[in-house]
């Protein structure tokens, strides 16, 4: 059985606030080995290399069971026969989880909206696909049935007690 959505939620928001370390280095590599002086110029080379060094981080952690706000909040990620999750199917969830954003940002493309708006419309469709989860037999998000995986509650390790 998945973890508890509130849960889930939380890890999701606590890796946005650790992705902003490995987005802010992978610019500031991008921008130092390319000699990039203004934001805008190479502004899609520099899209495609976070977009690549997000699916290498992801990729990496997952395969091993977890990422650091996963262990965090005690989730794991397994196949549905409850191993390891190969680095393909990783790089294949990866893929899926851009579900969370381009939907409702490909939607608001043609329009001229304002940051707060665009916000709105973001935010209500993550709600959206979260509470998705709900009507899933076992409460996995989509993105995980599609890709074969699902998040598991992960016991962390018991204390032995000492004895004197």
């Amino acid at each position: 059985m998945a973890p508890p959505l509130m849960r889930r939620m939380a890890c999701w928001l606590y890796e946005g606030v650790l992705l902003f370390a490995v987005m802010f280095i992978s610019g500031y590599l991008f921008g130092t080995l390319s000699q990039t002086r203004n934001a805008m110029d190479n502004r899609h080379a520099l899209q495609a290399f976070v977009l690549v060094i997000l699916g290498i981080y992801f990729g990496w952690f997952w395969s091993k069971g977890q990422t650091l706000a996963m262990k965090t909040w005690d989730i794991r990620i397994v196949d549905r026969a409850g191993r390891p999750i190969t680095q393909g199917r990783a790089l294949l969830r990866y893929a899926l989880c851009w579900v969370w954003l381009l939907p409702p940002l490909m939607a608001v493309a043609p329009f001229s909206l304002s940051v707060g708006e665009i916000s709105v419309i973001t935010l209500g469709w993550i709600a959206v696909w979260a509470l998705l989860s709900r009507f899933q037999p076992e409460q996995q998000f989509w993105h995980d049935v599609w890709a074969g995986t699902q998040l598991v509650s992960s016991a962390p390790p018991s204390k032995k007690a000492k004895t004197p």
